[in-house]
């Protein structure tokens, strides 16, 4: 999976997944697009923005969901 588009900065957004280094996070386009609103719309609303990159979000977060963490053993 392709995820060139979705950037990681300590510096931006406190290192929460970004897109592009800007600060716009994975997290806001996945609950604008739960909250209903279309692709067309939030690239109205962020017009630095573009398709792939909302596309990249989703695919993000859904990779995300499937990851396993595993809980560290306490001596």
């Amino acid at each position: 999976m392709n995820l060139d588009r979705i950037t990681f900065n300590p510096e931006v957004m406190g290192g929460k997944p970004c897109i592009r280094g800007m600060r716009v996070t994975v997290g806001t386009i996945v609950g604008l697009m739960a909250s209903g609103h279309t692709p067309e719309e939030i690239l109205k609303a962020y017009p630095y923005l573009e398709k792939d990159d909302i596309y990249q979000a989703l695919a993000y977060a859904a990779w995300r969901t499937e990851e396993i963490e595993v809980p560290l053993a306490m001596p």
